[in-house]
């Protein structure tokens, strides 16, 4: 049948999106997660549970969140102000070309936040794993609704991760491309070697009760759960480039988006995105772009990310005011001090034989760590040496009075003493006064 010259043009449908090749895909790995170069930018990222001043242990009703998410987002902050899906607040500083400007900027913008939701009668709690149930998903989007329904496969643990866990998120440069104290080969073995000592000297979400009882950092046991691939980090002999692209490509796909605005995202069971880009993997996916790679990259949670940087996620949010500090500042100096790293770097050696063969989290010196902290002998010893490194260095990295006492302080109370904070809490995980701290 002939068209109707007069009738108007249908509506244009969406444009289509090229889609690519396992080789293409290899090689955007390639280039986006590994960025290689002088070691010169730090950056933090800082998660928050949000609590009522006078009765933190009472979860907060949703429209008061919202109320303190919205008083935050409306300052004026150098940080990118962001929600996790439980509510927890977070503040991600702007690469910073010094410790005192990543320091400096992140301390006046929360100091302007506490602010803001105190008079609201709120207050942020730096603490790795929020106590408190059942699990309430304060955000509703396709993202989170298919991550949940992902995630309820295998167990509780997701829903944990998603609702009631918060960190110090620090990040660091991938390094020069050539071997050496800072090449970025050995700062991707540094990371995941210097990573079970970080869990151990910062644990701060002790349980109880439960499937991790006992455990200080109980916020590893939930991220070692989460499935079978996902939150794992790569063999830690291969090739950095190599092991996380094998690593990435074969991990399944949590959700595939759709292109319409209100399209269910699909949840395709037991396909990698290697078999999305073989076969399509499942009769209802179209083919994967270069976006679709992107957006699984970032449904990736191994303990070492590889961003472009290295973002460095095991590390259980602090408490008190400056206590966040203190990891951004020990990390810096470990990584991007040069005899600071020489150090961290033999010391860090020290621990391979623990580590094993199994990833981090799950093998026996990530267990430790997250288990016993800094009573397990191995790990108290390497923490003194790595806190001890950082300190000398810090002066040379230009580190304020405030930064270095900071650090002097946590390393006496804490560090030298075979304990962290969870020591603190003793059976008392949420009190008036420790969310006063």
């Amino acid at each position: 049948m002939s068209q109707d010259p007069s009738a108007p043009p249908p509506a244009p449908g969406p444009t289509p999106v090229p889609s690519i090749s396992e080789k293409q895909a290899e090689d955007l790995i390639h280039g986006i997660c590994f960025k290689t170069g002088p070691p010169r930018l730090l950056g933090a990222e800082l998660e928050w549970l949000v609590l009522d001043a006078e009765r933190p242990e009472q979860p907060l009703p949703p429209e008061r969140l919202r109320a303190a998410h919205t008083a935050a987002r409306a300052l004026p902050l150098h940080s990118r102000v962001t929600v996790e899906p439980g509510g927890q607040l977070e503040l991600s500083s702007a690469p910073a070309t010094s410790l005192s400007g990543c320091v400096d900027d992140l301390q006046a913008d929360l100091t302007a936040v506490r602010a803001a939701l105190l008079a609201q009668g709120l207050v942020l709690r730096g603490v790795g794993r929020d106590p408190r149930r059942p699990y309430r998903r304060l955000l509703n989007s396709p993202r989170y609704d298919a991550m949940e329904a992902y995630f309820d496969r295998t167990g509780p643990a997701g829903r944990a991760m998603m609702c009631a866990s918060a960190s110090v998120q620090v990040c660091v440069d991938a390094g020069y491309d050539e071997p050496g104290v800072l090449g970025h080969g050995r700062r991707w073995r540094l990371a995941h070697l210097l990573g079970a000592i970080l869990v151990a000297a910062f644990a701060n979400s002790p349980a109880d009760e439960g499937p991790y009882a006992g455990w200080r950092c109980a916020r590893q046991g939930i991220w070692s759960d989460l499935d079978t691939r996902r939150a794992l980090a790569p063999p830690l002999d291969a090739e950095p480039r190599t092991a996380w692209t094998r690593q990435a490509l074969d991990t399944e796909v949590m959700c595939v988006r759709s292109y319409e605005d209100d399209g269910p995202w699909e949840t395709p069971p037991g396909t990698t995105f290697r078999d999305w880009l073989r076969t399509g993997g499942h009769p209802a996916l179209r083919p994967p772009t270069a976006e679709d790679l992107d957006y699984h990259l970032t449904t990736l949670f191994p303990p070492v990310r590889p961003r472009g940087h290295l973002e460095l996620r095991m590390i259980d949010a602090q408490s008190g005011d400056d206590g966040w500090l203190v990891p951004v500042a020990v990390v810096h100096a470990l990584f991007d001090d040069p005899e600071a790293a020489e150090t961290a770097y033999r010391v860090a050696k020290g621990l391979a034989d623990s580590y094993g063969t199994h990833p981090a989290p799950r093998n026996p010196l990530w267990r430790s760590a997250a288990r016993h902290a800094l009573t397990d002998p191995e790990l108290r010893a390497s923490a003194k040496a790595c806190f001890r490194a950082a300190a000398e260095a810090l002066p040379r990295l230009g580190a304020s009075t405030h930064v270095r006492d900071t650090v002097g302080a946590f390393t006496e109370r804490y560090v030298l003493r075979g304990r962290c904070p969870a020591d603190d809490w003793s059976t008392q995980v949420l009190t008036g006064k420790e969310a006063r701290r």
